[in-house]
């Protein structure tokens, strides 16, 4: 099999007497993109090729999930276009379906056509991770996840319906169920999707008279004894204070163990009825890499040494690398034995690491450790509302939202990202945040496929 738009193994042909490397990035999230980025100016086309195969066409700044969700900024806005950043690696479109390292061969499915098989000298294997979830009864019907902006969209417009429902519906028991909203993980997705979404139904009650704030229910359901496990007790302490604060719902050290047809049960025996349930209780590697030939740990990650090249064993695996995620990099800042977390921060950092050691080997020279001690951690609890650890300063409140915005919008790529969303926070200083359901979004074409229903079928339904 070959490979179309000139990515084939035997057309490589040489560039002035050189023959350039071929360096395959398998997925273009945080690790991906940044270190494609980096590659693609680092080394000149006479050295080296960047292929970028994502089945997406952008990347998404998950920190700002969110805030695109609660309509703080456009949700256009918190994702970077491949085509525009990557100018100089050739992007296909598709999903890599099996890598077989031995061969030094990827094998891709475009989003159109039939599957193709792409060589390489360098693969870096950045396939992010996928929501980590659990049998529970009821969850693949009725739960939500958070990892995408299309969750991030659909859960806006999905509470705001809530909302549409619970103004109209002459039933207690249904307005009951519409405005009760259940969020299962207290890290920090789990934490700013709640206080985020929570701000925004709030601000959207002021055009409600049907309804006042006291008919919501906000329930945070978390198997530990705390939130915010990336930051000291005392600060995931304030956490919960503020969120009881808001009349949250805050339910530690239990477990969700049913969910079926809307009912959440709980460990802790109390049940209700609930027509959203937001999943954000972990992440688990991609299933794609159990399609592929690298070494794994017991919690299916890439085995890493800390240059980010994979080892299997005492063995360096040639020619392939991981970050981020999917990726067990040795944590040199702690004890042997401990991994470096799965975060932006980590991904980010490693990707310019690994980038930058692709770049020593293809150019004779020794790959570098990556090193980086967690500079700490910073959430948002709704607008104006925050909490931080960083280099062991704690802030809380506005100074702590502060920082949040500040630092994100210095680490989301490309300048013209960060003017859009500098531009969206800046206009909601003046103008009031849009709460407006676009349902529609998600079933385009209901509404024509009824209109266009030939006459014999609706004399028949009639």
């Amino acid at each position: 099999m070959g490979v179309s738009n000139g990515i084939s193994g035997a057309a490589r042909g040489k560039i002035d007497g050189v023959n350039p490397k071929r360096i395959l990035v398998v997925g273009a999230g945080h690790v991906g993109l940044y270190a494609a980025l980096r590659l693609s100016k680092k080394l000149s086309s006479r050295e080296a090729e960047v292929v970028v195969v994502d089945p997406q066409p952008h990347m998404t700044y998950q920190p700002f999930l969110p805030e695109a969700a609660a309509g703080n900024i456009s949700p256009r806005h918190s994702v970077v276009p491949l085509r525009r950043e990557l100018r100089k690696c050739k992007v296909v479109a598709g999903t890599v379906t099996r890598i077989d390292h031995a061969r030094k061969t990827a094998v891709v499915q475009p989003i159109a056509g039939p599957t193709r098989e792409i060589p390489y000298d360098h693969v870096v294997v950045a396939p992010g991770s996928v929501s980590r979830t659990l049998p529970i009864p009821g969850l693949h019907e009725h739960g939500i996840g958070f990892k995408t902006i299309g969750e991030a969209i659909y859960l806006r417009n999905h509470v705001l319906d809530r909302l549409d429902v619970a103004a109209v519906t002459p039933d207690a028991d249904v307005r009951r169920s519409a405005l009760t909203f259940t969020f299962v993980g207290g890290g920090y997705a789990g934490i700013e999707a709640l206080a985020e979404m929570e701000d925004m139904a709030r601000d959207a009650l002021r055009y409600y008279p049907e309804l006042e704030p006291a008919d919501m229910r906000w329930v945070l359901v978390e198997a530990t004894q705390r939130v915010l496990p990336e930051v000291d007790r005392d600060m995931g302490a304030y956490t919960v204070q503020q969120l009881l604060k808001r009349n949250m719902d805050i339910r530690l050290d239990t477990r969700l163990e049913s969910c079926v047809d809307g009912v959440v049960k709980l460990s802790d025996g109390d049940s209700f009825r609930s027509d959203t349930i937001v999943w954000t209780a972990g992440v688990k590697p991609s299933p794609m890499l159990d399609k592929t030939d690298f070494p794994r740990d017991e919690r299916r990650r890439v085995t890493c040494l800390p240059t980010l090249q994979v080892v299997d064993g005492d063995r360096v695996v040639d020619g392939a690398w991981s970050a981020g995620d999917c990726a067990a990099v040795p944590d040199l800042t702690k004890e042997p034995g401990n991994y470096c977390s799965p975060s932006a921060q980590h991904a980010v950092r490693q990707a310019a690491r690994m980038a930058d050691n692709i770049v020593n080997v293809v150019r004779g020279r020794e790959p570098v450790d990556y090193k980086h001690k967690h500079a700490g951690s910073v959430a948002s609890l709704g607008l104006h509302k925050g909490v931080a650890q960083v280099y062991g300063v704690k802030m809380k409140g506005w100074p702590a939202w502060f920082m949040h915005r500040t630092y994100h919008m210095s680490r989301i790529p490309s300048f013209n990202r960060k003017i859009r969303v500098v531009v969206d926070w800046s206009l909601a200083f003046f103008l009031k945040r849009e709460v407006v359901a676009l349902g529609q979004l998600h079933d385009p074409r209901e509404e024509f496929a009824e209109a266009s229903q030939p006459i014999a079928v609706i004399r028949k339904a009639a």
